[in-house]
């Protein structure tokens, strides 16, 4: 085996590139598409996979009983994504001729569709390059569990599926009243959505099939078959309330269409916590290492720690910290890359605070390799961090930190033997606070999918909240 220097030191730009690029995602998504297709040139079949270049693209299903509002709710997320909009009907339209003939033939009869034609004409419409390159947004299918496993069969995993459901009084009440525009298709209501446009509104027509028994008739089918299609879409499914407003409810579906899935790749944290003196990043720090088990970095502490250990880059930090100047950033850089890459931080993860406190030094941390995935900016006004700084002080004896306000002291001899720390004076304080207003709005555009928080509560509060951003995944940006 060949020698290795103690610490060994792993570069961050394997695990860094992993993350960024999907790489375990899309490894997945490649096998998956390798069983389903069964290819007979698997390399010549997964090498056209990756040339699409189409993982991300949405894949929604939308479902529900009748008169829930499936076809307007479709429509504004296809719209809003930019997706091809399947339904039944345009499914049927744009097959191919004798399919289309023939699924036309067996609606006039008022017969069921076969599902294996069903399958074909999908399967043939997915195809396209509108739904390849942009995705797709289908609506009202399958109705029974044995076409959802059909479509399944066939490699055709949605990545979200959204059930709007609402009571079924409400349902026939809502039918009711529901009119269509016969020229456009739109979908209105006589009580809750009435077209402004009176031109609009001298077409409309009512919706044939809605009367009370053809609902009835429809809810008790819907009811028989929605148990066993909701058991096929168990991992991405999302149940949505549709006795509400529409605005209400596309934007419940839409915020959990931009939602990412939890994805059961590798997973280091790397978490950067930015913020004013005083505003809690070592407190919110230490809780988040006992928690997660990652490792605490501060940045102040590594560079005394190289000094006592003497290190080249100690030795460097020496004149400029008893001058009480700020340590080149060169000489920072290299004493946190010798204690981020070490195995334990590389393997469990690490939160960083107290570095980077410019935009210079921010993008001298990402071009090291070292790119946080969670980057929170904990927000505090200034005339707080005043008073938490300037009113807290030290028993030199027991080592116990008070606070005059929040943790004063028990005793009249603790308080008598309390000392304040230089920097804790205001002027020090304050000269601190301007230094990190001055840099955070070009942190801040560096930063740009950074979290705010307001970090002027109990720290607790702060770390519940904090907390709820680590655990989830981040909205993805349409």
């Amino acid at each position: 085996m060949d020698q290795t220097k103690r610490p060994l030191l792993i570069p961050p730009e394997f695990s860094t590139y992993a993350e960024k690029h999907g790489i375990f995602e899309m490894y997945k998504k490649l096998m998956e598409q390798l069983i389903v297709g069964k290819p007979a040139d698997p390399v010549a079949f997964l090498i056209d996979l990756l040339k699409r270049d189409t993982h991300d693209v949405p894949q929604v299903i939308i479902i529900g009983p009748p008169a829930s509002g499936k076809k307007t709710i479709s429509k504004m997320c296809a719209t809003k994504l930019r997706t091809a909009h399947l339904t039944t009907e345009n499914l049927i339209m744009e097959a191919e001729t004798d399919l289309k003939m023939q699924m036309l033939d067996l609606q006039k009869k008022k017969q069921p569709i076969p599902i294996d034609v069903w399958v074909k004409v999908i399967e043939e419409r997915i195809k396209l390059p509108d739904c390849v390159r942009k995705g797709w947004v289908m609506e009202g299918f399958p109705q029974t569990r044995e076409q959802a496993l059909a479509i399944q069969s066939i490699g055709i995993h949605p990545k979200h599926c959204v059930l709007l459901d609402a009571p079924d009084t409400v349902l026939i009440e809502r039918a009711h009243g529901k009119r269509v525009d016969p020229k456009t298709g739109d979908i209105y209501h006589t009580t809750f959505d009435w077209p402004s446009s009176t031109e609009v509104q001298s077409r409309l027509e009512e919706a044939e099939g809605y009367g009370e028994d053809d609902m009835v008739e429809k809810l008790i089918e819907y009811h028989r078959h929605i148990d066993g299609i909701l058991t096929c879409f168990t991992k991405g499914l999302k149940s949505v309330n549709a006795d509400q407003p529409q605005a209400d409810v596309f934007l419940q579906v839409f915020t959990y269409l931009c939602g990412q899935a939890r994805t059961n790749a590798p997973h280091t944290p790397r978490v950067v916590l930015l913020g004013a003196t005083g505003s809690g990043k070592g407190v919110q720090a230490s809780l988040l290492a006992t928690k997660y088990n990652l490792v605490n970095v501060s940045c102040g502490s590594l560079i005394k720690q190289a000094i006592a250990d003497e290190t080249k880059e100690g030795q460097t930090a020496i004149p400029y910290v008893s001058k009480d100047m700020l340590v080149p950033d060169v000489t920072v850089m290299q004493i946190l890359r010798q204690r981020l890459s070490q195995m334990d931080c590389m393997s469990r993860g690490w939160v960083l605070h107290g570095y980077p406190r410019t935009r210079e030094q921010a993008e001298g941390l990402t071009k090291g390799g070292f790119v946080p995935n969670r980057v929170f900016f904990l927000n505090v006004p200034n005339d707080s961090v005043v008073e938490r700084l300037t009113l807290r002080a030290t028993d030199p004896i027991t080592g116990d930190r008070y606070h005059m306000l929040y943790n004063p002291p028990r005793t009249e001899d603790v308080k008598a033997r309390l000392q304040k720390l230089p920097k804790d004076e205001s002027e020090q304080v304050n000269k601190r606070l301007g230094t990190y207003n001055a840099y955070v709005e070009e942190i801040s555009d560096f930063y740009v999918d950074a979290q705010h928080v307001n970090a002027d509560q109990d720290p607790h509060t702060v770390f519940e909240c904090i907390e709820s951003m680590i655990v989830n995944p981040l909205p993805r940006k349409v």
